[in-house]
């Protein structure tokens, strides 16, 4: 098959406008950040030593001019957040007022939809089920793992592999765990669960079929991958604890259970708060999981996935930034709280 440079120019020619777009971009960014600022550093060191040899004074920038100085250097990460972040922001919600086509204004009708429309309002629930369970449920599997590996023999070994889930992309995740719900008629299953079950004398199912359980089993996928990340920060605050407050507890007669409700928990609070907050930020923003898992069918959708859903599969821009525009609202009071949360242990 011979390649036709005459029928692929106009892709062609896009691609060498990306490539010079790319170029004078990141060249751009290398001389603002290094070119520029390395030039005015030459240039103040020449004014001190210049200074210093004929004794005169050293006299030192205006603030002021310290200020221009400091916007120059924040100028490209200024403008990459306009660009990326608060521009698109602005427009997703002058469309959340608007109809599906975008050119008319339908005020907040859109909103009212989102808590009316009744498979609108169980993405809502299935959504808050995701941020209730998530958190709570990672979080506490990555206490029971840092408890149990730390000083354990392999304790590098068993925090490698806890970890491991990790290191996979959501999507290679949640094709893993449709391989273990896997379902194959009445022969042999594929499946790790439904091999389980049947082992054991039960019937296999269709697990990501039956409603709430799919949703349940979806959110197994997150546990999996986060509880790695909660044991990691967890288990780095426990051994953070001072060696002479553990050694006064057990001087003291303590029982494990004791030492753990009131010597460990309260010195790791702060870890705790952490994971929690950085679990439900990401649970409210998944989308990975339940698009490859089940494209958010069978009652499974949550507010990220139907966003894309309504926006891009049915051509509704009104109703999916609205769902966008509300998923911004509800990150919005946990990123508060965590601001608010890292300042008092600063100040404290």
């Amino acid at each position: 098959m011979e390649f036709d440079f005459a029928a692929e120019q106009p892709k062609l020619l896009m691609l060498m406008y990306g490539l010079v777009a790319f170029v004078v971009v990141v060249g751009g960014l290398l001389l603002l950040l290094d070119v520029v600022p390395a030039w005015f550093a030459r240039r103040r060191e020449a004014q001190l030593v210049a200074a210093s040899v004929s004794g005169a004074t050293i006299t030192r920038r205006p603030k002021q001019r310290e200020g221009i100085f400091a916007l120059f250097f924040l100028l490209p990460t200024l403008l990459l957040l306009l660009i990326g972040l608060v521009v698109p922001a602005i427009r997703t919600l002058l469309l959340s007022l608007m109809d599906g086509s975008s050119t008319n204004w339908v005020g907040l009708r859109n909103y009212g939809w989102m808590f009316s429309d009744d498979s609108i309002v169980r993405v809502l629930i299935n959504t808050l089920v995701w941020v209730v369970l998530v958190p709570l449920v990672a979080t506490a599997f990555g206490l029971i793992y840092a408890i149990l590996v730390d000083k354990a023999r392999f304790e590098a070994v068993a925090k490698s592999l806890i970890f491991l889930p990790m290191a996979i992309s959501f999507v290679g995740a949640s094709i893993i765990w449709k391989f273990v719900y896997a379902y194959r008629g009445e022969g042999d299953q594929i499946g790790l669960l439904n091999q389980i079950v049947v082992s054991v004398g039960g019937e296999p199912k269709q697990w990501l079929l039956e409603s709430p359980l799919n949703t349940l089993l979806l959110i197994v996928i997150m546990v999996w991958i986060q509880a790695g990340f909660a044991m990691v920060v967890l288990s780095a605050a426990i051994k953070a604890i001072p060696g002479d407050i553990v050694e006064a507890a057990r001087l003291d007669g303590v029982s494990p259970w004791q030492m753990f409700w009131q010597i460990t928990m309260p010195s790791i609070r702060p870890a705790l708060i952490v994971v929690v907050v950085t679990l439900t930020i990401a649970t409210l923003k998944v989308f990975d999981i339940v698009r490859t898992s089940t494209n958010g069918n069978y009652d499974t959708s949550v507010i990220a996935s139907e966003m894309y859903n309504q926006a891009f599969r049915y051509g509704q821009n009104g109703q999916g930034s609205a769902l966008a525009v509300f998923l911004f609202i509800l990150v919005i009071p946990v990123v508060i709280y965590q601001i608010r949360n890292l300042r008092q242990q600063r100040e404290g």
